[in-house]
């Protein structure tokens, strides 16, 4: 009659800590769209006095509009990441409910 090894709980635990870790690295690819969004907003306030132009509307506007995309970016791209991560979660889940 064969025996069953016991289940490696190491295993659970460091799916746990892999599943934290991705969270984590989604959260911070999102702030790093919103530092980039910031900067390219920052660098549309201030291109005027910078560089002393006068007609500088449409540069001011470019900042602006990029600022503005980037940040749409990493919103659409947090929520989706986020989305994934929980349906792995999910499959997570119910392996450690099979084997407890």
């Amino acid at each position: 009659m064969k025996t069953e090894s016991p289940i490696n709980k190491d295993l659970i635990l460091r799916e746990r800590l892999a599943l934290q870790r991705t969270i984590l690295a989604n959260q911070s690819t999102f702030l790093a769209f919103l530092r980039t969004s910031l900067y390219f907003f920052v660098a549309g306030l201030s291109i005027t006095s910078l560089l002393n132009l006068t007609n500088s509307i449409t540069i001011e506007i470019f900042f602006f509009t990029s600022s503005f995309i980037i940040f749409l970016i990493g919103i659409v791209n947090y929520f989706r990441q986020k989305k994934l991560i929980i349906e792995s979660e999910k499959n997570i889940g119910d392996f450690i409910n099979n084997y407890l």
